[in-house]
């Protein structure tokens, strides 16, 4: 491997405008979410032809893989499934969340590079922790893994194009999957 090829798959430096935009990107996208303002997430921050995903984990030998399937989702949507999702969330038949949970995304170790097929693409991988409270539950729900997005420029603004998450753990102890992550 030569050095030219490690510098390239090497993350932007901190201070390049690209690496700024996004976790600009990152910071506002938890912050709608953790205001609940999902309706404002999907219109203002998602393309129209999103990908999203959090395949299943299975634990397994070093030698079979990732673990992660590449058929099996707890979540795999597009545009129209988000928005019913978002859509059922602001009726009153959103049973499993009323009164809404309290959530906190935290959205660490952030690195961009360039996509390697276009120009207008960013490939950005972080770690999320979501802390989530129901009700009067004393004890918090957790899920923390990594994400694998690519950010897309439209009309000159930053939009989520593909998310897949790789959730930590294999048996998720939350009662439902109604967060975005």
């Amino acid at each position: 491997m030569t050095t030219q090829s490690l510098i390239a798959k090497r993350p932007l430096a901190t201070s390049d405008p690209r690496h700024v935009d996004v976790v600009d990107f990152l910071h506002y996208e938890a912050e709608l979410l953790d205001n609940l303002e999902e309706r404002r997430w999907l219109s203002e921050l998602v393309s129209r032809d999103i990908e999203y995903q959090v395949p299943v984990r299975e634990t397994v030998e070093r030698a079979r893989g990732t673990g992660f399937s590449a058929t099996t989702f707890h979540l795999k949507e597009n545009l129209g499934s988000l928005d019913s999702r978002v859509t059922r969330g602001e009726t009153k038949y959103a049973w499993a969340e009323d009164p809404p949970s309290r959530v906190r995304h935290f959205v660490t170790n952030i690195r961009v590079r360039p996509h390697e097929s276009a120009d207008d693409l960013i490939r950005v991988k972080s770690n999320i922790l979501i802390y989530r409270t129901r009700q009067s539950q004393t004890t918090p729900q957790m899920l923390s893994g990594e994400r694998d997005d690519v950010l897309r420029r439209e009309g000159g603004e930053l939009k989520l194009l593909r998310r897949t998450v790789y959730l930590d753990l294999s048996v998720i102890g939350t009662h439902n999957l109604s967060l975005f992550f």
